[in-house]
C-alpha cells in the first residue's frame, strides 16, 4: 500500500506517488521518459519518444466522440529537485518520501514536484482510464521546463492533430492563465585569480529565507540569499583585507535563493572588526526583513588558522563591487494589468569555481524589448567588472488571444459546477505555451491546475482536495461536447 493510497481520485494519486519514485530533476529524466513510454506500450497506445526524451501519446477518441475536435494536454515531466541541507537524500538516485499532512501532500526533507508531476498524474489517470468519454487525446511531456524549457523548443508537433491545448502548469486553482512573460537564463562569469592568504577562515550561512519560485513569488520581495551576501562581502572588503576561499549559494536560476554559504578568511587582528562587521549587517537586514523573512539570520562560524587558496585583494573587492551592483528583483510592473509584474530578474545561482565567480539569472519580462533591455544591462555591469556574459533558453512570451472557443466553454463549464467565475490572468512566470504555440497554427490554449504552495522549495505542498475538485472539472470538460 502506498502512502497516497486512500486518497481521491485514487488512480491520480497512484500515479502521483509512482513518479515520486522516480527521481526527475531538470536533466535527470530518462528514468520517469521510460516510465511513460512503457506505461503506453503496455496500453498499446501510440507513443513517440524523441531523443531529448520528451514524450508524445494519444490514445484515440471513444465512440460517440470522433467528431470531437482533439485537445491536447500539456505538461513537463521534470521537477525542481532541492533539499533541506541535513536531508540524506540523494535526489539523482533516489525517490521522494511523500507524506500526508491533513490536506497537504509534501516531501520529507525534499522539494515534492507538484510541479509539474500531477499534470503527468492527470494525463496518465485518463489514459488508464476505460469509462471516462473524451475526444482524441494527444498528451506531449516535455523535459527540462524548469532550465529553460529546453524540451519544449526542441519537440515536433507536425503529428498532432489538436488545435485546442490544456496546459497543466499552473498553481492556483480556480484561475485560468492565458498569456505570459517571456524569459531567459542569464549566465555571467567573472575571472579571478586565487593566492595563497595566511589568517583565520571563517565559514558564512546565510539562512532562514523563505525563497520560492522567481516567476510567481518576485513581487513578494523576499530575501535573495545571494545578494544579501553580496551586500555583506561589500561591507566587509570596505574595510578589511578580506580572501574568499568558498562560496556556493542556490540551487536553480528560476529559484529565489534561501542559502547562500561561504568561507572567508581574515586577518587575526581584523577579526573583531570582521566579526562586528558581520553583526552589524546582519542585524540591518534583519530590520529591513522583519515581516517578509523574520526568520533570515547570517551565521558566523570560525574554523581555523593557516594558509588558503583564496580570491582577495583587489579581486576580492573587484567580486564584491560586482555582486552588490548588480539588479535583481521586480524591475517593472505592468502598466496595463494592476498587481502584474512586467520585468524582473532572479540572481538565482552563485558558485566560486576554477574558472571564477558564477553568477546565474533568471530573467523575464512580457515586453521583449524590456527582456532585452534587462539582458543588456546585466551585460553591462559584467563586462565593467572584467567578465563575460552568456544567454540560454531565450524564450517568447505567450500572448493573450482576444477570441478564444476554449476559454469561453472553460469558463461557462466553470461557473455551472460552482456557481463562481474563475479568474481569467496573465502570469510573469514562463509557460511552455508560448513556444509550443509558435509550432502548432492557430493553438487556443489555457492554463490550470490545482493549488500547490511553495513550489521549487523544500516547504512544496500539494493539495489534496483540489487536486479532486480540478480532476472532476477536467473530466466534465472532456466528456462535454461542443454541440
Amino acid at each position: 500500500m502506498g502512502v497516497l493510497s486512500d486518497l481521491e481520485p485514487k488512480r491520480v494519486f497512484y500515479y502521483f506517488e509512482e513518479i515520486t519514485k522516480i527521481p526527475h530533476g531538470s536533466g535527470n529524466v530518462d528514468g520517469i521518459s521510460d516510465y511513460l513510454v512503457d506505461f503506453a506500450e503496455k496500453r498499446q497506445l501510440f507513443c513517440i519518444q524523441d531523443k531529448w526524451k520528451n514524450v508524445i501519446i494519444v490514445k484515440e477518441a471513444s465512440a460517440g466522440y470522433e467528431e470531437e475536435p482533439a485537445v491536447i494536454l500539456q505538461g513537463h515531466m521534470d521537477m525542481v529537485a532541492v533539499k533541506k541541507p541535513d536531508c540524506d537524500i540523494d535526489l539523482k538516485k533516489d525517490g521522494l518520501r511523500v507524506a500526508v499532512d491533513g490536506d497537504r501532500i509534501y516531501a520529507e526533507g525534499t522539494s515534492l514536484g507538484g510541479d509539474d508531476g500531477i499534470a503527468v498524474a492527470y494525463a496518465l489517470a485518463l489514459l488508464d482510464s476505460d469509462t471516462i468519454k473524451h475526444p482524441r487525446l494527444e498528451v506531449v511531456l516535455t523535459v527540462d521546463e524548469e532550465v529553460g524549457m529546453d524540451g519544449a523548443r526542441m519537440i515536433d508537433l507536425s503529428m498532432l492533430q489538436g488545435r485546442r491545448m490544456l496546459n497543466l502548469d499552473s498553481e492556483e486553482e480556480g484561475i485560468f492563465l492565458t498569456s505570459c512573460a517571456g524569459g531567459a537564463r542569464v549566465d555571467c562569469r567573472l575571472p579571478l585569480e586565487l593566492e595563497n592568504m595566511e589568517g583565520i577562515a571563517y565559514e558564512i550561512e546565510i539562512s532562514g529565507l523563505k525563497g520560492g519560485h522567481s516567476g510567481a513569488e518576485i513581487h513578494k520581495e523576499r530575501g535573495n540569499s545571494n545578494c544579501l551576501f553580496g551586500r555583506l562581502l561589500w561591507n566587509l572588503t570596505e574595510r578589511l583585507g578580506i580572501g574568499i576561499q568558498a562560496l556556493e549559494g542556490g540551487l536553480a536560476d528560476n529559484a529565489i535563493p534561501r542559502e547562500t554559504r561561504a568561507v572567508l578568511v581574515a586577518t587575526p587582528e581584523d577579526s573583531a572588526a570582521f566579526t562586528e562587521i558581520c553583526d552589524a549587517t546582519a542585524a540591518g537586514i534583519g530590520e529591513e526583513l522583519a515581516t517578509r523573512d523574520p526568520e533570515f539570520r547570517i551565521s558566523v562560524t570560525e574554523k581555523k588558522k593557516g594558509s588558503f587558496l583564496c580570491v582577495k585583494g583587489q579581486d576580492a573587492r573587484r567580486a564584491a563591487g560586482f555582486l552588490n551592483a548588480l539588479p535583481n528583483g521586480v524591475q517593472a510592473m505592468s502598466p496595463d494589468m494592476p498587481g502584474l509584474v512586467e520585468t524582473s530578474l532572479n540572481l538565482g545561482m552563485l558558485r566560486l569555481t576554477e574558472e571564477g565567480l558564477c553568477a546565474g539569472f533568471s530573467v523575464r519580462s512580457s515586453v521583449e524589448s524590456a527582456k532585452n533591455a534587462l539582458i543588456a544591462r546585466l551585460s553591462s555591469v559584467t563586462a565593467l567588472a572584467g567578465g563575460s556574459q552568456n544567454v540560454t533558453g531565450d524564450y517568447p512570451g505567450w500572448k493573450y488571444r482576444i477570441n478564444s472557443p476554449l476559454r469561453d466553454k472553460m469558463t461557462a463549464l466553470y461557473e455551472d459546477m460552482y456557481g463562481e467565475k474563475p479568474r481569467v490572468e496573465a502570469i510573469h512566470a514562463g509557460l511552455e505555451c508560448g513556444i509550443l504555440a509558435a509550432k502548432i497554427s492557430d493553438l487556443d490554449c489555457v492554463s490550470f491546475g490545482p493549488q500547490m504552495n511553495d513550489i521549487h522549495t523544500t516547504e512544496e505542498t500539494l493539495s489534496i482536495s483540489s487536486v479532486k475538485r480540478v480532476w472532476e472539472y477536467l473530466v466534465r470538460l472532456l466528456e462535454e461536447k461542443d454541440n
